[in-house]
């Protein structure tokens, strides 16, 4: 035990997951901080539409990338093969023809996008994001080779650097334009430079094309459950998109995205630290086969639970104070959005660390079972939510389906031994407490949109 956790030494498990895990929250943190300085920029020289728009047109790519899924990434992360050049070499493959087909996809869903949504400027936009998609097929192996060996700090760097550059192209497209394309014009830059940075800053060689027999069938065999995970992942993080950007003007879905930027905070953050982080962690120390280990990472799991709560309480608390301080009166209506969607990530932030433990163990079927329930239970909530009143009862939805769901997670957490109890009635108490203060702190806000009608 005191290898995994000895938080001196660099190659024990333990030291690299630590800083891994402060780089992880140092470039997300980074990250975020660009992301709203261009926010705060980009909402006064162009219009909520705008932001509608690019909502749109994202939520159909991530579409694209995740029913495409075929679990390369995560085959890297936890194959015993994942440092051989044959095996990067076909995974890089596989990656470059699926970027590629994607953006051809993109080209042939533009005009049916366009008319079911009634936004003809997606029929241009939507191939030229599309091709984003094309260049991030192209990224070397080197990336996940660094997040499988926990060594974050250049990749950091590189993420932070390519943000950058892709927010300064945006912003003066936007102030030389006032068009939506200059949200179109900082995605490419930052995608592009991403790619050449990735390609020679990182350490090790650069891909061939290559398909290796073997190789490419433990990656089949490994991603058939991954796949389908991919497409339930994609309804639970984008089906609000789906519905809402149906049912609501292209600005009110601007003000929706803005409120969901600053909600969204906290599980993002912690999705990432737990992906970079865990899925190596559980690997090389799983929680079945000891129990140090299990100890171990019950306090990794509290310290990550705990970090990410107090975030959840700025938040919520905050959220309309926030978004008046910040932005201008249009956006007014998303303070309460912020308050309600935090809420409603509280029993995904609980359960965060869960599925990771199968991917983990190469239970992909198991992982596949249980994204799907909650993707069910997402979509049937937003469904009913909207339905039955409006924007409010959508978001109400949302947090009523991840509570249900919770059971499902804690399924698959007991075949890993992977639950941990103590922890889960510690932060529901927590998110408890944290619920009413911000219902009862933002109440006239929340009234003010229940009172909102749908278009």
């Amino acid at each position: 035990m005191s290898h995994f956790y000895d938080l001196r030494h660099g190659k024990h498990l333990g030291g690299r997951a630590v800083r891994s895990s402060a780089l992880t929250v140092l470039g997300y943190g980074g990250s975020q901080a660009l992301r709203l300085a261009s926010n705060l920029i980009l909402t006064r020289l162009l219009f909520p539409e705008a932001f509608g728009l690019m909502s749109l047109v994202w939520m159909i790519l991530q579409g694209l990338a995740n029913f495409s899924d075929t679990g390369v990434v995560q085959s890297i992360l936890q194959s015993k093969r994942g440092d051989e050049k044959a095996f990067l070499d076909t995974a890089w493959t596989i990656q470059v023809l699926r970027g590629l087909s994607l953006w051809l996809l993109t080209w042939a869903l533009a005009a049916p996008a366009a008319t079911f949504y009634d936004a003809p400027e997606l029929r241009e936009m939507l191939p030229v994001v599309g091709f984003t998609l094309f260049i991030t097929g192209l990224f070397p192996t080197k990336r996940d080779s660094a997040n499988r060996k926990l060594i974050l700090g250049r990749l950091t760097a590189i993420d932070l650097c390519s943000q950058m550059v892709g927010l300064v192209a945006g912003i003066l497209v936007a102030w030389m334009t006032g068009s939506v394309w200059a949200l179109v014009v900082g995605t490419i830059f930052s995608t592009t430079i991403q790619l050449i940075l990735s390609s020679f800053i990182l350490p090790g060689e650069l891909n061939s094309l290559r398909l290796e027999k073997s190789a490419s069938w433990e990656m089949i065999h490994f991603g058939k459950w991954i796949f389908p995970s991919t497409v339930a992942g994609f309804l639970i993080s984008q089906g609000d998109k789906i519905i809402l950007g149906k049912f609501l003007s292209l600005a009110a879905l601007g003000v929706y995205n803005i409120g969901y930027f600053l909600a969204s905070f906290p599980l993002l953050l912690g999705s990432m630290v737990v992906h970079r982080v865990m899925i190596p962690v559980y690997r090389e120390k799983p929680p079945s086969e000891t129990q140090g280990n299990a100890t171990a990472l019950s306090r990794m799991r509290i310290g990550i639970s705990a970090g990410l709560f107090a975030l959840l309480f700025g938040f919520a608390t905050l959220g309309v104070w926030l978004v008046s301080f910040l932005y201008d009166p249009r956006y007014e209506s998303a303070g309460a959005i912020v308050v309600l969607l935090t809420i409603a990530q509280i029993p995904q932030l609980i359960a965060l660390t869960y599925d990771i433990a199968a991917l983990a163990a190469g239970d992909s079927k198991g992982y596949f079972i249980t994204t799907t329930i909650r993707a069910i239970l997402m979509m049937a909530g937003l469904m009913v939510g909207v339905s039955l009143n409006g924007l409010i009862g959508a978001l109400i939805g949302q947090g009523l389906a991840m509570t249900f769901a919770y059971l499902a997670v804690v399924r698959l957490a007991r075949a890993h031994r992977a639950w941990d109890p103590l922890h889960d009635m510690l932060f529901w108490t927590v998110g408890a407490i944290i619920a009413g203060t911000s219902i009862w702190l933002n109440w006239n806000a929340i009234i003010a949109l229940s009172a909102l009608k749908l278009p």
